[in-house]
């Protein structure tokens, strides 16, 4: 009978093992986001926001982050470290969600990934 090799990502592995033993090292670096709202109007942009990251919490596989730039409030979505990687993700939302259509666009910002 034959053995079974398992072949997997580095990062993946590296992924494991952290998780495993209860640490996540995460790095900041400059990557992108996919931005899915922003909005000034201080009256309901923050309530906006918040009900949105709720809507989506359980039906995407990214990381959903809230963010205050005054006078702004953005709802932002996951953590790319490449524009291709960003775009394709951006692309898969807007077929699932396109009644955000309008409002997601690929964004330059600080994201969190395994070194």
């Amino acid at each position: 009978m034959p053995g079974v090799e398992v072949v997997q990502d580095s990062l993946l592995e590296h992924l494991l093992n952290t998780t495993i033993a209860g640490k996540k090292e995460l790095i900041e670096i400059d990557g992108f986001r996919v931005q899915i709202y922003s909005s000034n109007q201080q009256q309901v942009a923050k309530s906006e926001a918040l009900a949105l990251e709720n809507k989506l919490k359980n039906q995407v596989n990214q990381t959903i982050y809230v963010v205050y730039l005054p006078p702004f409030w953005k709802v932002r979505i996951g953590d790319f470290r490449n524009y291709d990687d960003a775009r394709e993700y951006k692309k898969n939302f807007i077929q699932q969600f396109p009644e955000l259509m309008g409002d997601t666009y690929i964004v330059r910002d600080k994201v969190k990934v395994l070194p």
